[in-house]
């Protein structure tokens, strides 16, 4: 083997090495993509059973139910469209009535969202910019002040 044969065949391996790791990289992720929406978005959109998805919301009052050891459920609302979730693990300390939280999770053949996991918040200062737009529009808004 001559040395630009030698290096020609080094190029060329390290190259479908690169891709392979790139192939596998990009296969992995598909299936940990989730995209957020509210509610109001999740209903008006295509999803299929078993997507999963980034739910994001206020509790709604009145809505929590705790059931045997550590299920829930509960409605998440945009005040325009409301949700039913499950969940069945230990809530964050900060959850609570009229919160704004974001669940990930799936829908179920039924309509219901299965959540596996819910982050809350201490106060909607940290709000996705989409619902605390929505939340302003509805005269609705707890934040400290206009983020703009």
């Amino acid at each position: 083997m001559s040395r630009k044969t030698n290096r020609l065949f080094w190029i060329g391996t390290i190259g479908c090495v690169m891709a392979l790791a790139l192939g596998l990289s990009m296969y992995a992720l598909r299936s940990g993509i989730s995209f957020a929406m509210s509610p109001s978005e999740l209903k008006a959109a295509s999803v299929t059973s078993g997507q999963r998805v980034r739910l994001f919301g206020l509790v709604e009052e009145g809505s929590v139910k705790k059931g045997e050891g550590l299920n829930v459920e509960f409605s998440l609302t945009d005040n325009s469209q409301t949700i039913s979730v499950s969940f069945n693990k230990i809530l964050p300390d900060l959850f609570r009535e009229n919160q704004g939280i974001i669940t990930e999770g799936y829908l179920d053949a039924g309509g219901h969202f299965q959540a596996d996991t819910v982050l809350a918040k201490h106060d909607e200062n940290y709000m996705p910019a989409d619902m605390a737009e929505k939340l302003k529009e509805q005269g609705v808004w707890q934040g400290a002040g206009d983020d703009k």
